[in-house]
């Protein structure tokens, strides 16, 4: 017997109890793709996004391998007036392509590349073959781009002896890669495509302790995220599963307050969702199985629970207890019309033998899927926390006498928080800082989005086409396959993972020898500090002075690290 707290008020009853009824308690209707990729046991919020995006059958890049834009010429931006012109022109090409974007790279070639290659040129060590990993290379205009520069400006053997791999996940890209390249007949035998996922270790095969670049332009933002959430601003911090769920058209009863199905022999999974209005809840002596969760307290009225002899696992919430109990014979059908009784209060069924299954409209359950909260367990998700800091309490007097009024001030007023952690990003790290030690980086991706409508720190835009405009999602769960998923990149974060990982190896190295390992040198630089630095600005720039890549790309940072042996 579970009795609620008195401070919730009394409510109205469907009561179904010990009737022969066939089938389950939970039908699921055609499920979305959401809820395809989950299956039956929880799957952590990376694994969704990573399905979202790169499912070989239902994922974005594909489903859309056309997603991302291909010019056939440059842009002669000299030959445009201004702002307007460009804003026209860059209409007109979007209307003549079926795509979703262009890439910075592919808008402004070859001179966006050409400033890639020329800080490669001034920061490599030209004495060893060059060697460049570019991962995700989307259409394989950034390589061509560079490997035309290389030809064209590097002494002869910089292009004679460099090799350039394209690590690509996408097998329509990686063949769009292939033609691209193929288009220079000089560039086919330095040129390379390995179709794989560049975070998986067992691709790399051997260590290659040789210099190298590595290349990432747009990547990171793709790259799977976990989340994490807390209850207000003490409470500890939680991993985020995502788990499917079914969803009683109970839920849409408003005015019921009663339910009663008891000793039917129903089958299936606890419901999660309820009528707000309900004060008296019995589904005892069936076989439902699943968890009671404290989500039942978000019922205002609820009075009574009675969950005994079933199959659910776990615990019940603490903030839950009571009990009742009662007895019919009534035989016969159960008619659809109980359904469209608006008045319905109280139905008593109990203890019954109707010859028939409960009406479909009645019990009827759509399939969706719901989060659910863990303690942290998780390797990456617990890394990227101890890198941010965010598991540290400082225990002076001053801090505790600051935690203890936060307590109180979460109480009175409590605020959930939720933060999303490049996980994805530090399993790349350090894939990359264990198979290539000696790597030098250059990455370039948005530091961050405008208009992002989905809640917590380091939100994702979720985004897709609808008859050539673009409709933003509230929710990432309602990415099916449809959709991009892209997050802004936090640069502080991306430098501390990266030393994070170098650290790693660096301590892996001390083990075995005495010499003291040299650390890397890192540096932020937004885009247009970049391209001034080692770009020509004057081949972006139009007719008025306006130029589109230094003055409308100010969301997008470049970031280089390399290590001190490779740096001059």
């Amino acid at each position: 017997m579970i009795f609620l707290p008195r401070r919730l008020p009394l409510l109205l009853s469907l009561n179904l109890r010990a009737s022969s009824f066939e089938g389950s308690f939970l039908c699921p209707s055609a499920a979305s793709f959401s809820t395809d990729i989950i299956g039956d046991t929880p799957i952590l919020v990376r694994d969704f996004i990573h399905s979202a995006l790169y499912h070989p059958n239902h994922g974005y890049f594909s489903k859309r391998p056309g997603s991302v834009g291909m010019l056939d010429k440059s842009i002669k931006f000299n030959q445009l007036q201004g702002r307007n012109a460009y804003l026209r022109h860059l209409g007109n090409l979007y209307k003549q392509n079926d795509i979703a974007w262009f890439t910075p790279v592919e808008l402004f070639k070859p001179w966006y590349a050409h400033g890639i290659a020329e800080a490669i040129l001034r920061t490599a060590d030209l004495s060893v073959p060059l060697k460049i990993y570019e991962i995700g290379g989307g259409s394989g205009t950034c390589a061509k781009c560079i490997m035309d520069y290389m030809m064209l400006n590097a002494p002869a053997k910089v292009y004679n002896n460099m090799t350039y791999v394209s690590v690509e996940i996408s097998p329509s890209l990686a063949r769009k890669q292939l033609e691209t390249l193929g288009e220079v007949s000089s560039h086919s035998s330095r040129f390379r495509v390995e179709c794989r996922d560049a975070a998986n270790r067992s691709g790399w095969g051997d260590v290659d302790r040789q210099q190298c670049w590595v290349i990432m332009l747009e990547v990171l933002d793709n790259l799977p995220h976990d989340l994490i959430y807390s209850e207000n601003q003490v409470s500890p911090w939680m991993e985020v599963w995502l788990e499917k769920q079914r969803d009683s058209i109970l839920y849409d009863m408003e005015n019921i307050t009663r339910v009663t199905i008891s000793n039917t022999n129903l089958a299936g999974f606890f419901p999660r969702r309820w009528s707000l209005g309900l004060t008296y809840i019995d589904l005892s002596c069936n076989n439902l199985g699943g968890r009671v969760t404290v989500s039942l307290t978000h019922l205002p009225d609820l009075k009574f629970l009675i969950v005994s002899y079933n199959l659910i696992e776990g615990t019940l919430p603490r903030e839950l207890w009571g009990s009742a109990l009662a007895k019919n014979s009534i035989s016969g059908p159960i008619l659809e019309s109980v359904y469209a009784i608006p008045s319905l209060i109280h139905l008593d069924l109990s203890h019954n033998l109707f010859n028939g299954s409960v009406p479909k409209s009645l019990l009827e359950m759509n399939l969706h899927v719901s989060e659910l909260y863990k303690p942290l367990h998780d390797p990456l998700i617990s890394c990227c926390v101890k890198i941010l800091d965010m598991d540290k309490e400082d225990s002076s007097l001053g801090s505790r006498a600051i935690s203890a009024a936060k307590r109180i001030w979460s109480k009175v007023f409590p605020h959930p928080r939720r933060v999303w952690l490049p996980t994805g990003c530090l399993q790349l790290m350090e894939v990359l800082h264990w198979a290539l030690p000696k790597m030098s980086l250059i990455a370039s991706d948005f530091s961050y989005l405008p208009d992002v409508r989905i809640s917590g720190e380091r939100a994702p835009l979720v985004s897709t086409k609808n008859d050539g405009r673009s409709v933003d999602y509230k929710s990432y769960l309602d990415a099916k396959g449809d959709a991009d998923i892209f997050f802004p990149t936090d640069f502080w974060l991306l430098e501390r993972i990266d030393h994070h990982c170098s650290g790693l190896l660096n301590r892996q190295l001390e083990a075995s020898s005495s010499k003291k390992v040299k650390q890397r040198r890192t540096i932020v630089l937004d885009t247009a500090s970049f391209m001034e630095e080692f770009g020509l600005p004057s081949k972006t720039r139009t007719k008025d002075g306006y130029n589109p890549l230094l003055d409308d790309f100010k969301n997008t940072k470049f970031y280089i690290s390399v290590p001190t042996h490779n740096t001059k």
